[in-house]
């Protein structure tokens, strides 16, 4: 019990200090694009009913395949893992990252691919493109620990591709693996024309096992100052109890869980219907719950701090230079693309605090800034890229 309280006490102390966003996460955060999630949306519904089994929910797996081929990612990080339940056969998809100092600890962010009834644009393509985002963006970046990214199927009939992971590759493993925290995403898409400021963050108040209660409280805790940290949104105040969705059968084999589901506040007619289809969800609040859960994932598996110059260079980087550098008064935005002034500019403290933002200016009066290392992220055109600068005086 001491050891409990201990770790218990050590998890809400990190908590505590976690809202100061770190500007390496700010910058890869900023990387989230509505074009990149309204795209890959529109792929995961063409597929239709992607009922547990059928060829529908088949394809969509060699989809999710080929998306984290065109990411980068080497077949030897992709696995199918296959299961059955009577007599239907399905796979659920994994993509691992390893971590630079605790290879073989994990931490798994999960969500369910297949669907019931309709196409299941938030239920549950909201989080498979969250997921599915949040790993384009972190391919190249070193994390601590290594990283799951499982797209479940069988989860409408029971949760049946994510017990079958617990109990044949999680508890069949020599040793048992290893996990830091299963953070799972289900339905954070919302509904068209209500407002959404809100996303509720779950966690496991079950009493058997109760032994993970106080740190799943924690990292929750945690979890809602990275909302707040990372996104435009608020979080829920009361405790919200983790519910029959995939993180479910790693809870119940005592393992740390965390996750989000939308938080409109009201319920939504849609899911387990036909008409669970884009137009009767809110892409925009997919792409603020999207910025929010890759804020916490840095912090959850220990994302690298260093900015690399090139870290922004993918098809979804806006080129430009920023100079003088280090500047005194005045900066210059230099483009790719030396015509475009259709830009937003942002610049932000090594906090993480926004500074100041212009639209269109390519000369900046910067003489208001204090000396120091700033952040200056570009967006044009659903592209967006960061570049580190200095202002000395």
């Amino acid at each position: 019990m001491k050891k409990l309280l201990i770790f218990a006490a050590f998890f809400f102390y990190l908590a505590a200090f976690a809202q100061t966003p770190e500007p390496a996460y700010v910058s890869r955060v900023s990387q989230v694009s509505q074009t990149q999630i309204n795209q890959t949306l529109q792929e995961y519904v063409n597929f239709g009913v992607k009922t547990t089994g059928s060829a529908n929910n088949t394809n969509a797996l060699y989809w999710l395949k080929n998306k984290y081929a065109s990411f980068g990612y080497s077949q030897s990080q992709i696995e199918e893992d296959p299961f059955t339940y009577g007599n239907v056969n399905s796979r659920n998809l994994v993509v691992t990252k390893t971590g630079t100092l605790y290879p073989n600890t994990y931490v798994i962010v999960s969500s369910h691919f297949d669907s019931i009834v309709g196409p299941g644009a938030n239920d549950n393509g909201s989080g498979t493109t969250a997921v599915l985002e949040m790993a384009r963006i972190l391919k190249d970046i070193p994390t601590e620990y290594s990283i799951k990214f499982i797209h479940f199927s069988g989860e409408e009939q029971g949760l049946r591709g994510s017990q079958h992971y617990v109990t044949n590759v999680v508890n069949a493993s020599t040793p048992k693996m290893s996990i830091r925290l299963v953070f799972n995403l289900d339905q954070i898409g919302g509904v068209a024309g209500q407002m959404h400021n809100t996303i509720i963050c779950e966690q496991d108040t079950n009493n058997s096992p109760s032994g993970n209660n106080a740190a799943s409280a924690a990292f929750t805790q945690q979890l809602k100052s990275y909302v707040l940290a990372y996104s435009s949104l608020q979080t829920n105040t009361n405790v919200q109890p983790a519910y029959s969705s995939d993180y479910m059968p790693f809870q119940n084999n005592g393992e740390i869980i965390t996750g989000f589901y939308e938080g409109n506040g009201s319920s939504n007619p849609y899911p387990h219907t036909a008409n669970d289809v884009i137009q009767n969800m809110d892409p925009v609040y997919l792409f603020n719950v999207t910025k929010a859960a890759l804020g916490a994932l840095q912090h959850f598996a220990i994302a690298s701090t260093y900015l690399s110059v090139n870290e922004t260079a993918t098809p979804q980087a806006a080129g430009f230079q920023i100079t003088p550098n280090p500047a005194k008064n005045f900066i210059e935005i230099h483009l790719d693309e030396p015509r475009n002034r259709d830009f937003e500019f942002e610049i932000f403290d090594m906090s993480g605090k926004k500074v100041m933002a212009t639209q269109g200016e390519k000369g900046i009066n910067i003489s208001s800034l204090p000396a120091g290392m700033y952040l200056g992220t570009l967006r044009y055109q659903g592209k967006t890229a960061t570049r580190k600068f200095r202002v000395g005086r």
